[in-house]
């Protein structure tokens, strides 16, 4: 009988042990707010090869369990993501990730006005106490030296400035390869997208990390 209940002591504190153990989202992910664009949004992609579910999938091959709430918008832009960024935080995710300024390079706009949009996007997310991630974009080289120059630099200025984690180029290993784009030369296919979350999931771990600190 004695060692009956040692042994249910044991299978007790085991047990204890286990739920201590468990991360504090086990039964309730976190939920990561994608804010973007076409990119985000998975343009003219079957839903199984979008971005935000073909990286849900890979963070939880990696073993690291979260919700990836897409709110991209094809041909929005900063000012476009700044203007429903307050609705898309009304739905109280746990940290945000930024993809948005393409369509702002494409269009040849202001960078000041892009940075200035993408600046108060992180306040908003920073003052809620969300931990951020920003990712970079580059314009497209017939705008001109200057101007590619000048918006290039704007991501990792802001990085720095709000101490967010930062990826410089979301279509980095991606852009301008046939074969990892759609018949546009923009938009990323299944392939592409694959290679776009194989290369973030690592950060996204980092951004998961910081979920709960002040």
């Amino acid at each position: 009988m004695r060692a009956s209940r040692g042994y249910g002591l044991y299978v007790v504190l085991v047990n204890v042990w286990l739920a201590i153990g468990q991360p504090i989202w086990a039964a309730d992910p976190p939920v990561i707010l994608a804010l973007g664009d076409s990119l985000t949004a998975g343009y003219g992609l079957a839903q199984p090869d979008s971005f935000t579910v073909q990286l849900e999938a890979a963070l939880a091959k990696a073993g690291t369990v979260a919700k990836i709430k897409n709110a991209g918008v094809s041909g929005d832009t900063s000012a476009g993501g700044r203007a429903r960024l307050a609705w898309a935080l009304a739905e109280k995710p746990d940290a945000v990730m930024i993809e948005l300024g393409a369509n702002d390079g494409l269009r040849g706009l202001n960078p000041k006005r892009t940075e200035a949009n993408l600046d108060a996007i992180i306040a908003m997310a920073k003052a809620q106490g969300l931990p951020v991630l920003l990712t970079g974009m580059r314009a497209p080289p017939n705008l001109g030296v200057e101007y590619c120059e000048e918006f290039n630099s704007l991501f990792a200025r802001l990085a720095r400035k709000h101490e967010v984690l930062f990826y410089p180029f979301f279509l980095e290993g991606v852009a301008a390869l046939p074969t990892l784009n759609q018949a546009d030369g923009i938009h990323p296919n299944g392939q592409g997208v694959a290679e776009i979350v194989r290369r973030l999931v690592p950060i996204v771990e980092k951004l998961i990390t910081q979920v709960g600190r002040k």
